[in-house]
C-alpha cells in the first residue's frame, strides 16, 4: 500500500525512464518527493495498491492514453505570469514588429507566432496583446499557436480567467482594455478580441510537428531546461526549421544554446534569428 515512505531506488528509476520516452522531461533524484507525492495521488484516485500496479497500467497499450494524460498533468510544474521575461516583448516590440510592419504587404499577409509550453496561457496572451498594442492586426492573417503537454494547463488558458497575482505586470491602462474584473475584483477574464486570435492544443514536442506552414517568431522560454541536451538538440533543429527566414526564436533566460549545433544566428542572451 502507498503511504509515507518514499518511491523506491528501482520504481523511481522506472519512472523516470518512461516519463523521459514519453516526452523527453528528465526527472533528477531531487524530483523523487514530488514524483511520490503526486504518483501516491494518482495510485489513490485508482483504487490501486502500489507502483507495480500502475506500471502495469502505464504499458497496457493504447487504452491507458488518458492516464498517461493524467500522469503528465500529474508531474508538470507551471508556475507563470503575464509578460514574464519582459525584456522579450520589449524586443518584439521595438524590432520584430516593426520589421514584420515595413515588409511589403500583400492583401491577406499571414504572420503566425508559436508559444510552445504555454502552460496555463499568460504567455500567448502576452504575445497578443504587444502584436495588438504595437500594429494594426486587423489587416493581417495574425495568428498565435499556444501549445502545451498538459491538458489541465490547456483548460486554465482557453477559460481565460486569472488572479491579480498574475498580472502583476499588466499595467492599469491594459488591464482596462483586454480584460473585464470579476465581482470580487481579486480576478479577471481576458477579452474575447484577445481569445480570438489564439488556438490553444495539446502537443508533445517529443513528437513530429504536425504542422505545413512556418513562424515568424517561436516562444519556448522555461522549457527546454527540463531537457538533456540531446533532446534540447534535437527541438532546436526542428524549431529552426518550422522558423521562416529572419523568424526568431526566443527561450528562457536560465536557458542556452551553447554546445548545442544549430544554424541559427545569435542575437542575443536568449534571442536567435533564423538566417534569412
Amino acid at each position: 500500500m502507498i503511504g509515507s515512505d518514499r518511491i523506491s531506488d528501482s520504481d523511481f528509476a522506472r519512472f523516470c525512464d518512461f516519463v523521459y520516452s514519453r516526452c523527453g522531461i528528465t526527472l533528477n533524484d531531487n524530483k523523487r518527493d514530488l514524483v511520490h507525492s503526486r504518483l501516491a495521488k494518482r495510485l489513490r484516485s485508482l483504487g490501486l495498491e502500489n507502483y507495480g500496479d500502475y506500471f502495469e497500467l502505464l504499458y497496457a497499450g493504447r487504452g491507458n492514453e488518458q492516464e498517461i494524460v493524467n500522469l503528465l498533468d500529474a508531474i508538470s510544474t507551471n508556475v507563470t505570469y503575464f509578460f514574464r521575461e519582459d525584456k522579450h516583448f520589449n524586443f518584439l516590440a521595438q524590432k520584430v514588429i516593426p520589421a514584420l510592419v515595413a515588409e511589403p504587404q500583400v492583401l491577406g499577409k499571414k504572420i503566425r507566432i508559436w508559444s510552445a509550453g504555454c502552460s496555463s496561457g499568460e504567455e500567448p496572451y502576452s504575445l497578443a496583446i504587444t502584436f495588438a498594442e504595437n500594429m494594426p492586426i486587423e489587416q493581417w492573417d495574425f495568428r498565435i499557436l499556444a501549445t502545451d503537454l498538459s491538458t489541465n494547463v490547456l483548460e486554465h488558458a482557453r477559460n481565460g480567467v486569472y488572479d491579480r497575482e498574475r498580472m502583476r505586470n499588466v499595467s492599469a491602462s491594459l488591464l482596462k482594455k483586454y480584460f473585464t474584473a470579476g465581482r470580487d475584483g481579486r480576478r479577471y477574464r481576458v477579452d474575447a478580441k484577445l481569445t480570438a486570435l489564439i488556438k490553444f492544443t495539446r502537443l508533445n514536442l517529443m513528437l513530429d510537428f504536425p504542422f505545413k506552414g512556418r513562424f515568424d517568431c517561436i516562444f519556448c522560454r522555461n522549457v527546454m531546461i527540463y531537457f538533456d541536451r540531446s533532446t534540447q538538440a534535437d527541438l532546436v533543429r526542428k524549431f529552426s526549421f518550422f522558423l521562416k527566414p529572419g523568424g526568431c526564436l526566443m527561450i528562457g533566460h536560465s536557458e542556452s544554446l551553447t554546445n548545442i549545433k544549430h544554424d541559427l544566428l545569435y542575437i542575443q542572451p536568449s534571442l536567435y534569428r533564423k538566417k534569412s
